[in-house]
């Protein structure tokens, strides 16, 4: 388990974040945080196929968030504009207050 904390708001986000593989993220799961990272930055497309509900999606790049994706619904898809190295999925709302260039930390 990780915690995510966002050093620019100075709150914790989330004490249990699990750490997922990429491929598999939260299919056939109720939404809950994971996070999945990749080696080098790259547009991450994602799809919430066989997703249970709604997920609020972070894209971070050096620890920066660089975009969100607010209320990802089941059975659609989402392209961000901007490369990152991490996304982390929260179920829908617990994003509330994060907002971009915030400096989130993973421990």
């Amino acid at each position: 388990m990780m915690r995510l904390y966002n050093a620019t708001k100075k709150r914790v986000i989330c004490d249990d974040c699990s750490k997922v593989n990429a491929v598999i993220g939260l299919m056939f799961q109720v939404p809950h945080p994971v996070i999945f990272s990749v080696k080098t930055p790259r547009i991450i497309a994602l799809h919430n196929m066989f997703v249970f509900g709604t997920t609020d999606v972070i894209f971070l790049a050096n620890d920066k968030v660089v975009e969100i994706k607010k209320n990802f619904y089941p059975f659609t898809f989402f392209t961000p504009k901007k490369k990152s190295t991490h996304v982390v999925e929260l179920p829908t709302g617990m994003a509330k207050g994060i907002s971009v260039n915030d400096q989130l930390l993973l421990r």
